[in-house]
């Protein structure tokens, strides 16, 4: 038996307004968007979904309301990594500008990663480019 990695689901306050953050900061599309829940996708996910085998399928964020703030740190975050084509120090002052900020979670000064957070305070990090 093959699991497929589905959906990782994404808890906020507002969970509409951040799922339109995630989806301008990764250039996903919402998929749906609902009372209950709002779904992205990447954009090449509709169309090459149906021609993948089932654990090929590309998994999507989901972003679920609750009444609760986030309190303390993740205990799972996300890790994204520019191609080496792209200049990385711009992307993380475009994900800034869109909203995100600098944050301290004791990585230390000699990491090559930048850690963020989205407007609802969620973990990121922001890796060295990357060929693949």
């Amino acid at each position: 038996m093959t699991l497929r990695w589905y959906s990782t689901v994404i808890e906020s306050t507002d969970h509409r307004t951040l799922a339109r953050w995630w989806a301008q900061a990764l250039g996903w599309e919402v998929m749906f968007d609902t009372e209950d829940e709002a779904v992205l996708v990447p954009p090449w996910a509709r169309e090459l979904g149906p021609s993948l085998r089932f654990e090929q399928v590309p998994p999507g964020l989901v972003f679920v309301p609750v009444e609760h703030g986030k309190q303390g740190k993740n205990r799972l975050h996300l890790d994204f990594a520019p191609h080496t084509s792209q200049d990385r120090d711009a992307e993380i002052e475009r994900l800034i500008a869109l909203g995100a900020q600098r944050i301290d979670v004791g990585q230390g000064p000699a990491v090559s990663w930048e850690v963020l957070a989205d407007p609802d305070g969620n973990e990121f990090c922001v890796l060295s480019s990357r060929e693949y």
